[in-house]
């Protein structure tokens, strides 16, 4: 029968149904009350025109049910204003048939229907037309959450504020999606033995001392809103009781999205996501507001944000270039739709070749230049040291140049910790590349502000080890870590943003600026946390193997050098490094006799003479180690 009828498919009774519902229960309504005061021995009024009274009593309740449209709404989401619609309905025909009576006692004499039995009437029928509601909404719930309730996942809400009683209402309401409302957690003391929704509360003392209640529940559903201590403290101990994390936007969004949409697995994100720096918006979007902006790297990770994130303030063209092909179309398409009204050029372009970026700047004359691209890989550029020099150096030295050249008005590059006493390659360009941005802020007739960010590593970025982590689980491991004492810091990529924007504009001209990262984090606590948010039990189901350090990797990144001195500023997470600074004259020699060597690839000249641009560069678990057991560098020129 079921299977005839459908009744998950069906997405609403039609509305004829539920009026002929209402009708028969407003005629079985009237028999009721006659047959009440039948068995009372009361004499009616009129008995002579029962049949007609009837139809009367029936045909302006119809009328008025028409007028209300109490057939209307859907049954299955019926609520009190489906009651009260009734109420009016019933109450309208109330007040006419007492007109009547009135006008009939003026006539004739008496009434035509005694005022008890209308009474009695409306009581009735308005009961029965919303217990008829109720209880088809209840089978339907029942009926819904019966079909498939095995493969459902139970879920306790954590809290009991009003924000978490409207996250377990809409998943009541909601019974066809895949989660089951099982109870509520809670830190309150004066929880025990407490109900909500008619479902129980357990207090957060409780979870701790009873194994039994993983049995209930599968996993725990935190909000959005809740505050990041909070979030830790319930993440760690539903992890420990081996139940599965979700959270759940506030109530506002689930209203636009629905709950099986909003709802998410917690992700390692969200327990580093830190708070975001406050941003002066009129003082950044002054700086931008109808200028020509300039984003190199403007594909990846972090340029493409920033350009997002400039696209806001009112510039008048956004000029982003990279060399990725496919990233930098996909990243075309995505802000031509997202940002309509914004005029951009999207330029495919190596920032190693000069002349190419030359003709950029004489046709555009920008005011502001973001510099974000740059080679990150330390494996790969270990390898391949010479392609570091033509991008990280190279590529920097030509922008700056042509920057100070044109007049741009700020300069504003990101860097990266690891170019703090560098151990690799990598690293150790980017120091080089901010040494030589630095030189140029006291340069002859220069008008530049130069600037330079230093970040951390982003959550999120190609190639960072979350998203691997990620692939690694999803294949069923082994999750690889290079050491189990390898730590690192981490920021959120619109964090790095807003703080490369809030740094172009409160930067003088040759500062380096630092964030506060927080504390960091350790890499093996990292992936056993993400692995049990992935719903497994670390080197049970998914092993963890340790793979040695990588050619120039190091256990600890630093954000300052130990010869630099930290200024503050007016933000409390954002200071300025003091580092040692080198002339123009002395890098820029450097930097052509490294450019030569590059051109050569000649990999063990390259790294000698970065070793003397950078002096505090000690390469690490790298073929180029050899070089710093030698006295002296031989540098060919």
């Amino acid at each position: 029968m079921v299977n005839v009828l459908k009744i998950k498919e069906l997405r609403y009774v039609p509305r004829w149904v539920v009026f002929f519902i209402d009708i028969s229960i407003v005629s079985f309504s009237v028999l009721i009350t006659y047959l009440f005061l039948q068995n009372l021995h009361v004499k009616i009024n009129f008995v002579e025109y029962f049949n007609e009274k009837i139809f009367t009593i029936i045909s302006v309740n119809i009328l008025f049910m028409f007028l209300f449209k109490t057939y209307a709404g859907i049954i299955r989401y019926s609520t009190f204003f489906d009651f009260f619609k009734i109420l009016w309905a019933s109450g309208s025909a109330l007040i006419v048939l007492l007109g009547l009576n009135f006008i009939s006692e003026m006539i004739l004499g008496q009434p035509v229907y005694l005022y008890p039995a209308l009474c009695l009437f409306f009581f009735i029928s308005i009961f029965l037309m919303f217990f008829f509601r109720m209880t088809t909404r209840q089978l339907f719930k029942m009926y819904m959450g019966s079909k498939g309730a095995s493969s459902k996942i139970r879920i306790a809400v954590v809290g009991v504020e009003d924000e978490s009683v409207s996250l377990a209402n809409a998943m009541i309401h909601n019974p066809g999606q895949r989660y089951q409302l099982a109870g509520f957690f809670s830190a309150r003391s004066d929880s025990k033995k407490a109900m909500l929704l008619g479902y129980k509360v357990y207090n957060k003392k409780e979870l701790l001392e009873n194994d039994y209640l993983r049995n209930r529940f599968d996993a725990v559903l935190i909000r959005e809103m809740m505050s990041r201590p909070q979030m830790e403290a319930w993440t760690a101990l539903a992890l420990d009781k081996g139940l599965k994390v979700l959270k759940a936007p506030d109530a506002n969004k689930i209203k636009e999205e629905g709950i099986v949409g909003s709802i998410r697995p917690l992700l390692i994100e969200d327990l580093l996501e830190r708070s975001p720096i406050k941003i002066e918006n009129q003082e950044v979007k002054g700086r931008h507001i109808n200028k020509n902006i300039l984003v190199t790297g403007g594909a990846g990770s972090i340029g493409s944000e920033i350009v997002r994130q400039v696209a806001q303030l009112g510039a008048s063209l956004i000029v982003v270039v990279d060399q990725a092909e496919s990233p930098l179309h996909e990243l075309k398409l995505e802000l031509l739709e997202r940002f309509p009204d914004q005029s951009f050029k999207f330029i495919l372009a190596d920032i190693s070749n000069h002349y190419r970026l030359e003709k950029l700047f004489e046709d555009y004359r920008f005011s502001i230049v973001y510099h974000a691209a740059a080679y990150k890989h330390v494996p790969l550029i270990e390898d391949n040291p010479h392609e570091a020099i033509f991008v990280n150096i190279v590529g920097t030295r030509n922008l700056a140049l042509l920057s100070r050249q044109y007049h741009v008005n700020r300069f504003v590059m990101v860097s990266t910790d690891k170019a703090v006493n560098p151990t690799n390659v990598m690293g150790a360009s980017k120091r080089a590349a901010e040494l030589f941005v630095q030189s140029l802020q006291n340069t002859e007739d220069n008008t530049t502000k130069f600037i330079t960010t230093r970040f951390g590593n982003v959550l999120g970025s190609n190639g960072s080890v979350i998203p691997h982590f990620k692939k690694q689980i999803e294949k069923g491991g082994p999750v690889t870590i290079t050491h189990p004492d390898i730590i690192r810091y981490f920021m959120t990529i619109p964090e790095a943003c807003e703080l490369v924007l809030q740094a172009g504009t409160m930067g003088k001209g040759g500062e380096i600026y630092v964030f506060d990262m927080g504390k960091p984090v350790k890499i093996l606590d990292l992936a056993k946390r993400m692995i049990k948010l992935s719903g497994y039990t670390p080197d049970v189901d998914i092993k963890i193997d340790f793979i040695g350090l990588r050619p120039g990797e190091k256990l600890y990144e630093e954000l300052l050098t130990d010869n630099s001195t930290t200024i503050p500023t007016h933000h409390e997470k954002i200071m300025i490094s003091r580092d040692p600074l080198m002339e123009f004259e002395d890098i820029e020699l450097l930097c052509k006799q490294i450019m030569r060597s590059a051109i050569k690839k000649d990999s063990l000249q390259v790294v000698k003479i970065l070793k003397i641009i950078v002096p505090e560069f000690i390469s690490n678990n790298s073929e180029f180690e050899i070089l710093d057991k030698t006295p002296e560098h031989e540098v060919y020129q």
